[in-house]
């Protein structure tokens, strides 16, 4: 076959844009750190890139769902706690009130602070994350004590999501906490009219009905302080998850810099020689003879 110029210039040019081409892909991993830039690069790589992207998006939900469920917990435990030191205070009012040396108006003193305790308790009750309420279970948009007074709480649970498939209570019911219908508030209506009536022993006999809603708000911080042991554990775990996911998702999508680094320094050397060597091929034309 009889070999001509032109087709020796299109070989050596073919080989160079060849050459370039190789060039461009190892410059754009180098300066992208990714194997590709677009699916057609490598439809296997893009696929799992896909499928592993996926993992990461799902554990990066449920880590900001755990911050919302945290919020709602922490946030819980803080209200009963408040409500706790209220009722220990309300409890030693009573003991003082209940040993008949007070007079009318102690007695009417006391029940003045026991019914502004009364109202801070319900303002707890009324305790909100955000614009949610955390007592009325899933009717979080409504007081579980309205302005008059009344009090229904909801029955429902708030649950997250904290795994795949796993959902997880974060609110305390208030009927838990302040008792069914709210009879901690019924207890202390009671323990103010005795005061304010003066009936030691009406006041006395409260004693037993304030322990028993103090204890009920104990007895659901405790469980709440189990929700919370619960929630470490499982947030370690989506914590060891992300790092895998994220660990396996850069394996498939990003480079080894230091190794594209070398193949690219390699590749300008070859393409340097090629293009020193077709400058060789590419015999001069007559008119270089001419000028």
């Amino acid at each position: 076959m009889r070999v001509t110029d032109s087709m020796i210039a299109r070989s050596v040019m073919n080989n160079i844009n060849q050459s370039y081409g190789r060039l461009d892909r190892l410059f754009e991993q180098v300066q992208t750190q990714k194997k590709i830039s677009r699916p057609s690069d490598d439809p296997v790589v893009a696929m799992k890139g896909m499928f592993y992207r996926t993992n990461v998006i799902e554990v990066e939900q449920f880590k900001q769902n755990f911050s919302e469920a945290r919020n709602w917990v922490e946030t819980t435990d803080s209200a009963i706690g408040e409500a706790t030191q209220v009722m220990a205070r309300i409890r030693e009012l009573t003991v003082q009130a209940s040993n008949e040396t007070y007079d009318a108006s102690q007695l009417e003193a006391v029940a003045e602070e026991v019914a502004q305790l009364k109202d801070h308790l319900k303002t707890i009750a009324n305790s909100k994350v955000g614009d949610k309420y955390i007592f009325n279970g899933t009717n979080t948009l409504n007081p579980p004590i309205d302005e008059a007074g009344n009090v229904a709480f909801g029955t429902d649970n708030v649950e997250y999501e904290l795994a795949k498939g796993i959902m997880v209570p974060v609110n305390m019911q208030g009927a838990n906490v302040f008792g069914a219908g709210g009879s901690v508030f019924a207890v202390l209506d009671q323990l103010e009219s005795s005061l304010r009536a003066g009936d030691t022993k009406a006041i006395g006999d409260v004693l037993d009905d304030l322990d028993e809603s103090a204890d009920n708000m104990i007895s659901a911080r405790a469980e709440l302080g189990a929700r919370t042991n619960r929630l470490d554990f499982m947030e370690q775990r989506i914590d060891n998850q992300e790092i895998i996911a994220k660990r396996i998702m850069s394996d498939n999508e990003d480079v080894e810099f230091e190794k594209v680094l070398m193949e690219f320094k390699a590749q300008e050397a070859v393409h340097r020689a090629a293009m020193s060597v077709g400058a060789r091929i590419i015999q001069p034309t007559l008119m270089d003879f001419l000028r």
